[in-house]
């Protein structure tokens, strides 16, 4: 029988949506609150000139290897087409303002 894993042990793939310029980032962290702050306190290197952010999605792995697959595959054409696809409505709501 499985049992719950501890949330200290999950691995999330996210998808920000910045709220100066309206583009996407996506990235993996096993903390997604911490990491959550530190991208709108502009402590993240590779947001710090485009916060405040929205935490627009997220999925959660208990293997490190398959989130950091997963984050690549988001990362690439493919990737990005499934975002716009599944997300449309959620991008839709926040391009008129209303999210």
């Amino acid at each position: 029988m499985l049992t719950p894993p501890k949330f200290s042990s999950m691995h999330y793939v996210y998808i920000l949506k910045s709220q100066k310029d309206g583009k996407l980032y996506i990235g993996y962290t096993n903390d997604l609150q911490n990491q959550f702050k530190k991208h709108n306190q502009g402590k993240s290197f590779a947001t710090k000139t485009r916060d405040p952010f929205g935490l627009i999605y997220y999925e959660t792995y208990l293997a490190k290897a398959d989130a950091k697959k997963r984050e690549q595959f988001f990362k690439i054409g493919w990737g990005r087409n499934y975002i716009k696809r599944n997300l449309k409505n959620t991008l839709l709501i926040l391009k008129l303002g209303r999210g």
